[in-house]
């Protein structure tokens, strides 16, 4: 991910994506010292493209998205709509995939240092609430990668109708039957077996 800080009313760390810079903001991390000089419901819009590591394994998934900066009284709220995907194991047949995220992005971030003074403000007292950084910069990272992980499925599936794996030899039933007998063949025959007698 290149990120390049450009002179603008908007501050922002820029994604240098696909398109001309001049056709989308894209950003991961905002400078939102503009903003916080501003009044109270100033509100200024991104585009998010980026990739971020949902599950700490190392693999990359791409974030796309569109999300609000509202200056509020106390904080900038962050407000969104993301679309993600995760690779996840099917929970039946055991095939990785890729599933679909949809990321509904609503947090606060409070400043740590006042915008006009400079001078570091008291800490919090909930440890777990986002911050804006020293130097008044917004990143939306970590908010992403926390809602990505609640959005994950708690029992993944590769497609709904999924058949999953034959019980008894382990064959991917998505791949068409396999050749243990059907289930209740083997009491059918010795059924067949008494009647014959």
């Amino acid at each position: 991910m290149k990120l390049t800080k450009l002179d603008s009313d908007y501050e922002a760390y820029l994604i240098i994506g696909d398109l001309p810079l001049e056709r989308r903001w894209e950003v991961m991390q905002v400078n939102v010292a503009q903003l916080l000089k501003g009044a109270i419901g100033s509100v200024r819009d991104y585009d998010v493209d980026g990739v971020i590591d949902v599950t700490g394994d190392g693999k990359s998934s791409p974030v796309r998205g569109e999300v609000s900066l509202t200056r509020t009284d106390r904080s900038i709220l962050a407000k969104g709509v993301v679309d993600s995907e995760v690779e996840l194991t099917c929970s039946r047949c055991l095939n990785q995939f890729n599933c679909p995220l949809t990321l509904n992005i609503e947090e606060e971030y409070f400043p740590t240092t006042d915008v006009i003074s400079g001078a570091s403000l008291p800490p919090s007292d909930d440890p777990d609430r986002f911050t804006i950084d020293e130097h008044h910069v917004l990143d939306l990272t970590e908010v992403l990668r926390q809602c990505a992980l609640l959005a994950i499925p708690m029992k993944p599936l590769c497609r709904e109708d999924c058949a999953g794996l034959c019980p008894n030899c382990g064959h991917n039933l998505n791949l068409g039957p396999c050749r243990c007998p059907p289930p209740g063949a083997g009491s059918a025959d010795m059924n067949d077996k008494e009647k014959g007698r």
